[in-house]
């Protein structure tokens, strides 16, 4: 969903003494200042020169299995992060990970995409199901993310909220929680653009379709850990994500019904977002391992965390086999 106007929150806190529109005009001003500041993807010392797919999860069980099959793997430094050339599944890729939630994952495929050749990225990993239809060991790839908890805490007045003007609201409230859109940055624009929603790469989400029937999914994690259905592959639908670990049944049930979102995490949305300000395909393959507080019992992530790992390596791997190699 896209919006008309820019608002102030990619300038950070700027002070606001008197008026609104005074704050908000100085903000808007100071936009070449801080454009003047950056600089370019080009200006940075290319580690590698050769196109990759970025395939990048978010924490150690979630890249094993890939990394264990990367051939001719090269190891690179950056920043303390550490990211591996090489190839799978017959791809020129580069697999590192982002770490936990929207900022290191942000940061660190800003740092991929300014030193590496990136000309697609994949992101891979465990989720918690927000879809009541959707079970463990299900694999999502959304056709769009958000970044939902971009958040007014608005004051309670009477028997109500006071929402602040300069935000948009697009969607319903939790309480004194009200999602806002976010502002955008990109090549070529002439001005930022708020938006909530940022989309998957269409050519990689008919990949994934094509790949689907074909894939097969682990149902056991152990001999004695079994799923009682075999879990399936569901491509399209939103996703959705944010700096919490979510086990609430009350606040799973707002997700769903305010974004039909079928899937949150802690990370891909912000990917998807800096994609999107960088103008490189973008695509989420995410596996559950826990229902976000919506299922029966003691969350189950820990159990099924290693299983449904697999399965969103599984498609990542036919994915990238089923795509033409970057130029």
């Amino acid at each position: 969903m896209t919006g008309k106007k820019a608002t102030i929150t990619q300038f950070g806190a700027i002070p606001c003494a008197r008026a609104v529109l005074r704050c908000l005009a100085v903000a808007i001003g100071s936009v070449p200042l801080l454009a003047a500041a950056v600089a370019p993807v080009g200006a940075h010392d290319r580690h590698d020169v050769t196109p990759r797919t970025a395939v990048i999860s978010a924490f150690v069980p979630e890249m094993t299995v890939l990394r264990a099959e990367l051939e001719g793997a090269s190891e690179h430094s950056l920043n303390g992060v550490a990211f591996a050339t090489g190839t799978l599944e017959d791809r020129d890729v580069v697999l590192f990970l982002s770490g936990i939630s929207v900022v290191n994952a942000a940061m660190t495929v800003q740092l991929a995409l300014d030193h590496f050749a990136v000309k697609r990225i994949l992101f891979t990993g465990i989720a918690g199901g927000v879809d009541p239809g959707l079970n463990i060991g299900d694999v999502v790839i959304a056709d769009r993310w958000a970044q939902y908890l971009e958040m007014l805490f608005a004051r309670q007045v009477g028997g109500g909220w006071a929402t602040m003007p300069f935000f948009e609201y697009p969607y319903a409230n939790f309480g004194m929680m009200f999602p806002r859109s976010v502002t955008v940055t990109r090549e070529g624009a002439e001005a930022p653009e708020t938006r909530f929603w940022f989309p998957a790469d269409e050519e990689m989400l008919a990949g994934v379709r094509r790949v689907a029937p074909e894939t097969v999914l682990a149902r056991c994690a152990a001999e004695d850990r079994c799923l009682r259905d075999t879990p399936r592959i569901v491509v399209g639908g939103a996703g959705v994500s944010g700096g919490a670990f979510v086990d609430n049944a009350a606040f799973r049930i707002w997700v769903f019904e305010t974004f039909d979102a079928r899937v949150l995490d802690m990370e891909s949305a912000s990917v998807a977002h800096v994609a999107y300000a960088n103008g490189v395909p973008f695509i989420a393959v995410r596996s559950l391992a826990d229902l976000a507080g919506g299922g029966e019992g003691a969350n189950q992530m820990e159990v099924f965390l290693e299983l449904a790992a697999g399965n969103a390596a599984r498609v990542v791997k036919a994915l990238l086999r089923e795509l033409p190699k970057p130029d």
